[in-house]
């Protein structure tokens, strides 16, 4: 039987999260005036009196393997630092702290875990919402313990200290289980660890929930459902590109297609996909890999980055001869990704037979509901190359509370600028006329600047959050 089939409601609601992490136990079952408790293996005596003269009951304790116990705990009790302005000062010599952190970063919906040494003391960070936030205080002394330990769980030689490494930890099963990628760096004052989270499984992505307007979702469903050419997404890395890419995978996957995947991560996992890592130290990179894909009778190939023109002019082969290729390019806007292209060397009568859509997208933090403030607006406050004839009389600032961590945001929405490739545009693009601004604007094509001020308008976000895009 499983471990979470044994657990209760009613045992649950006994102790409190604070109370549970505290004492590393997880109550399963109340039996009249007895409850039962997983705790560690090498639980004393003592915690059995302590909580029994906490709780007024008496006390049964049952060994369990420490990464589960952990596991179960985060899963139940959600872990919160609730000290305002305050930074925690932890024994990182504690062998079950790692395990703490990576439950308290999953379940406060971190993306990365940073590790950082210096002359006096060392600090855990943890990315929420894009942000870093400081965690945890670490006594110098027990840092290099912590560091070992890391690097023994994702295979790394303990004993190299002066290059960079890289490795893997896998933790939990099933649709829990995480995969985290460890880069280890050599600074002046000890090894800086990040710890990447990454789900394993994508099916929960939804197309529809990512943040495409009604249009913008149509003009690239339609993109997608060509049987070939080329569909690009255009931003800056972590923002959120490569989600969207297996949400199109996940409409894609259907058995009478034969789909490809080359990426670097594989930040999920897909049935019914073929996908391959990028390990470019044995020469298997992204224009290696698209040249045997062309081999292997693929349907719809995903790539995920375009970084040359040897990958660019794959790409482009492989959607003349008939597939369909997504793929990422690093731009500040749509369009510019034909700038980028061109400017790579990718002839303009090809790429403007090839493109069926441009796209840009960035993650805009959302304000916390429960703490977010109004303030009167005016056009003074916006940018002066942003114009706009839609001028608000309110809007939400961020103010900070504990359910946001006092950052005032919780939460991140994706916006988009979707560019359809049609006769006209695909003619300019063979023209090399690259000043389409009037053009898309009668189109009706919505800039990512003004669907990050339609955010504000709906006080979803702060001034200060879109002002980089408005500029």
């Amino acid at each position: 039987m499983k471990l979470w089939e044994n657990i209760s409601a009613e045992a649950l609601q006994v102790l409190s999260a604070e109370q549970a992490w505290h004492y590393q136990v997880i109550p399963y079952r109340v039996d009249g005036g007895k409850l039962y408790l997983f705790s560690k293996q090498n639980a004393s005596s003592s915690l059995r009196e302590e909580l029994e003269i906490l709780l007024g009951l008496n006390i049964e304790l049952e060994p369990l393997d420490t990464e589960e116990l952990q596991r179960s705990i985060g899963k139940y009790y959600r872990k919160v630092n609730l000290d305002k302005g305050q930074v925690r000062t932890v024994d990182s010599g504690d062998r079950n702290f790692l395990n703490q952190l990576i439950q308290e970063a999953q379940q406060l919906g971190g993306s990365d875990i940073h590790l950082e040494a210096f002359e006096h003391a060392a600090r855990v960070r943890i990315r929420i919402d894009g942000v870093l936030i400081e965690k945890y205080k670490l006594e110098k002394t027990a840092y290099p313990g912590l560091i070992n330990q890391i690097k023994i769980k994702a295979n790394l030689d303990i004993s190299e200290k002066r290059l960079p490494q890289d490795g893997r930890i896998f933790v939990g099963q099933g649709s829990d289980r995480l995969d985290i990628r460890v880069s280890s760096l050599p600074t002046l004052h000890g090894e800086k660890i990040v710890m990447r989270l990454l789900a394993q499984n994508a099916e929960a992505l939804s197309i529809t929930s990512l943040g495409f307007w009604e249009q913008e979702l149509e003009y690239y469903l339609e993109s997608i459902r060509r049987p070939n050419g080329i569909v690009l997404i255009s931003g800056p890395t972590g923002s959120g590109k490569t989600t969207t890419l297996y949400a199109t995978l996940r409409i894609l996957n259907e058995t009478r297609r034969n789909i490809i995947t080359i990426e670097d991560p594989i930040e999920y996992t897909l049935e019914g996909i073929n996908q391959v890592q990028l390990k470019e130290a044995i020469g298997l990179d992204f224009a290696s890999a698209m040249r045997t894909f062309l081999r292997q009778d693929p349907d719809a190939i995903m790539v995920g980055e375009i970084r040359d023109l040897d990958t660019a002019s794959m790409a482009i082969r492989a959607s003349l001869t008939g597939h369909l290729v997504l793929s990422t390019i690093h731009t500040n806007y749509a369009w510019g990704i034909i700038s980028r292209l061109l400017d790579m060397g990718v002839p303009a009568y090809l790429l403007a037979d090839t493109l069926n859509a441009a796209v840009a997208q960035r993650l805009v933090r959302l304000l916390c509901a429960d703490c977010k403030e109004a303030a009167s607006f005016t056009a003074d406050l916006l940018p002066r190359r942003f114009v706009t004839s839609e001028i608000p009389t309110t809007h939400y600032q961020a103010k900070g509370c504990e359910k946001c961590f006092y950052t005032g945001y919780k939460g991140r929405k994706a916006i988009y600028e979707v560019i359809p490739i049609d006769r006209e545009l695909s003619q300019l693009i063979r023209d090399k006329n690259l000043d389409t601004q009037d053009i898309l604007k009668n189109k009706g094509i919505i800039s990512l600047a003004e669907n990050a001020f339609a955010l504000l308008k709906r006080g979803d976000t702060s001034l200060q959050e879109i002002a980089p895009l408005l500029s």
